[in-house]
């Protein structure tokens, strides 16, 4: 199943580009020319989070941002898990196929792990690192935990499959920014019906489900990321990951630049884009 739906040439103004991976037809956008950065998403966005940060930078870099299978415009695959081993493979397949080198990798959310897991199999190709609100280890914290098993139960499932929750509640409460009513329409387009939403309900329950490959994921990380240059850019009014998982990623990487967004919450890309642009470019342009 794909998405019938033509994003605004005004708030999305970017080619379509279409990948066939593995599991299917997969929609990716490749901006700018020079030293490539590849975006990752979380849940419930798609590489239209990234526009500002892509407007931003193409004059300096080369942005590519993934629809993850199950998200934005890419297929809903029969047979899929949607689980974030999975999301990762078909990330590194169009890596791959673009032939990316000397890349700087960026994720958040649900993208920290998927990021993670594709650039561990590939450091040689991999000169930075950009992680913001997110994680790739197994013991998430207490709220994390009462998360992933509150969002598993049959009546929130249903919510998310029937009502959009986390695109009509997750995605405002994880933003300070008030969103207009058109850019709420492109993430409410994306996942119109309860068979494209068949991911979102997945995506909670892997925070337990993938706890054997996110022990797995810290392991490689730290064996073959940690040397990177990082920049760690965190929104400090997040609810979920708080002050403390900065605090563990300053552990891991060294060779660290850190910048703190106050003001800030989950969804920094739309809280932050312009903070998050300079930042970039100041750490590795």
């Amino acid at each position: 199943m794909m998405i019938d739906f033509t994003p605004s040439r005004d708030l999305f103004p970017f080619e379509a580009k279409w990948f066939e991976s593995s599991v299917g037809r997969v929609h990716y956008i490749d901006e700018g020319e020079g030293r490539p950065i590849v975006f990752c998403h979380g849940q419930p966005m798609w590489s239209f989070l990234y526009r500002h940060i892509v407007l931003g930078l193409r004059d300096r870099f080369r942005c590519v941002v993934i629809d993850y299978p199950g998200y934005g415009l890419s297929v809903r695959p029969d047979g899929y898990g949607y689980t974030p081993r999975e999301q990762a493979g078909v990330l590194g397949e169009l890596v791959d196929h673009l032939g990316l080198d000397d890349m700087i990798v960026m994720g958040q959310d649900w993208g920290g792990p998927v990021s993670m897991s594709m650039a561990a199999a590939r450091s040689d190709r991999v000169s930075g690192l950009v992680l913001g609100n997110t994680w790739f280890w197994k013991d998430a914290s207490p709220k994390m935990r009462l998360f992933s098993r509150f969002m598993s139960t049959g009546f929130m499932q249903r919510r998310i499959l029937e009502k959009n929750w986390f695109v009509e509640r997750g995605i405002p409460t994880g933003i300070t920014t008030k969103l207009s009513d058109e850019v709420m329409e492109h993430y409410r387009a994306v996942q119109p019906t309860p068979e494209m939403r068949v991911a979102l309900p997945i995506a909670p329950r892997e925070i337990l489900a993938s706890g054997d490959w996110l022990e797995d994921l810290d392991t490689q990380v730290k064996a073959n990321l940690a040397s990177k240059p990082v920049l760690l850019i965190w929104g400090m009014k997040d609810i979920a990951f708080r002050p403390k998982f900065l605090t563990r990623m300053k552990e891991v990487f060294p060779d660290q630049v850190v910048v703190e967004l106050p003001k800030a919450k989950h969804f920094i890309q739309e809280d932050a884009p312009d903070e998050i642009i300079a930042a970039i470019i100041s750490r590795f342009d």
